[in-house]
């Protein structure tokens, strides 16, 4: 009798590895950016940034085409974790469903208050809305096991709610001068996807053909050309051939994510977070960090994102409606609710497309941004590592 082979760690596991190391090099990446924005390199850097490539700039290939593979890839990731995952029935989806809810919910209303009397700021009121699942778990990689396991899930579950949240914001309210001509001929390379799928094509190749020529058709739709990588990701299969009988590492989307979990993390957001976090603080005063509109996203993701999660789970477990993850207190709580306002990655990027080419606003929101991530990554790590260790519950 043959032993048994080891099972190999499971994607989700080597997701959250994946994820938190990434952040870590995000980290990296960001502080880059400020350290050469701010040095004699800063002319060179900006004017490489804008510099043409073919049809588009330097900052667009990175922003509508490398963001795309991200956008992939964070669909991939909801479409398994919602069919074979941890958000794949009712019971798992309520705490960090009605946690991202609170948490996109209140910081929208702290924004919208600070600037109410703003009319062009009030564009931005998404911008602190949003979790960059890479950022907090690697804060969280870095407190090792002070952290009980149940509560990087629960991080996790919730940042992926999080980014479909920011996904369905991005194509609703940042969408404008459609063209139907375009759009119509990208619904029906959605539907000859679909039709694969369907017609049980398990290999990648023709999916991934489709999906450039897609994102082709978005770009120059009107709709934001990332959601191009959202519309492929939902229409790759999960599922496999009959001779792999209910093997679903062997599934086209699980090959697919397993390809680029390497590239996303470790090139495409350092990337990114390099060409976007680079703002000048060259006269940057106490005074700017309490102007509305960077008062309003520092204060959106570090008390808007506590008060709305925290809240909303609060409700959600007294209302007997969810559990406490395992192992963990109230206290864990708060430091995961704080986490969750590291908004880096997706709050630039719907930055991005709240303010356009108005560079001074887009200034003020990075200067927001990295403030309030700042703080709350801080804070969330001074909570956690005060926290009792696992095993030791707490009571409110």
């Amino acid at each position: 009798m043959q032993p048994e082979r080891p099972r190999p760690v499971s994607i989700f596991r080597e997701f959250l590895d994946s994820e938190a190391s990434g952040g870590i090099v995000l980290m990296v990446a960001a502080a880059l950016a400020l350290i050469v924005a701010n040095s004699p390199l800063a002319e060179g850097y900006f004017a490489a940034l804008h510099a043409y490539a073919g049809p588009l700039s330097v900052s667009h290939w990175i922003n509508d085409g490398l963001m795309a593979v991200f956008f992939l890839l964070v669909g991939l990731e909801i479409k398994r974790e919602v069919l074979d995952g941890q958000l794949s029935t009712w019971p798992r989806r309520m705490l960090p469903g009605i946690a991202a809810a609170g948490g996109m919910i209140v910081p929208a209303l702290v924004y919208v208050a600070l600037n109410r009397n703003n009319a062009e700021a009030l564009a931005g009121w998404a911008i602190p809305t949003a979790t960059d699942i890479a950022f907090a778990l690697g804060v969280l990689s870095l407190l090792g096991n002070r952290v009980p396991a149940a509560l990087k899930v629960f991080l996790t579950a919730l940042a992926i709610i999080d980014d479909l949240g920011a996904v369905i914001i991005i194509a609703v309210f940042y969408t404008s001068g459609l063209s139907l001509a375009y759009l119509g001929a990208a619904f029906a390379v959605i539907t000859l996807l679909i039709a694969l799928n369907r017609m049980g094509v398990l290999s990648l190749v023709p999916y991934i053909l489709l999906g450039v020529v897609l994102w082709v058709l978005v770009l120059k739709s009107g709709v934001h050309a990332t959601l191009a990588g959202v519309a492929l990701a939902l229409t790759v299969p999960l599922r496999v051939s009959p001779g792999i009988a209910h093997d679903l590492d062997h599934s086209p989307l699980h090959r697919l994510e397993h390809a680029l979990h390497g590239v996303v993390p470790f090139i495409i957001i350092p990337i990114f977070g390099f060409a976007n976090a680079g703002v000048s603080l060259t006269g940057l005063t106490p005074a700017a960090l309490l102007e509305p509109l960077t008062l309003g996203v520092a204060a959106g993701l570090v008390v808007g994102k506590l008060v709305g999660v925290l809240g909303a789970s609060a409700l959600a477990i007294r209302l007997k409606l969810a559990d406490m993850p395992a192992n963990a207190g109230w206290s864990h709580l708060v430091g995961i609710s704080l986490l969750c306002g590291v908004g880096f990655t997706m709050s630039l990027f719907i930055g991005l497309l709240a303010f356009g080419d108005n560079q001074a606003l887009q200034d003020a929101v990075k200067v927001g941004i990295l403030a309030g991530s700042f703080v709350a990554a801080v804070l969330g790590a001074g909570v956690l590592l005060a926290s009792p260790r696992p095993g030791r519950e707490e009571e409110l």
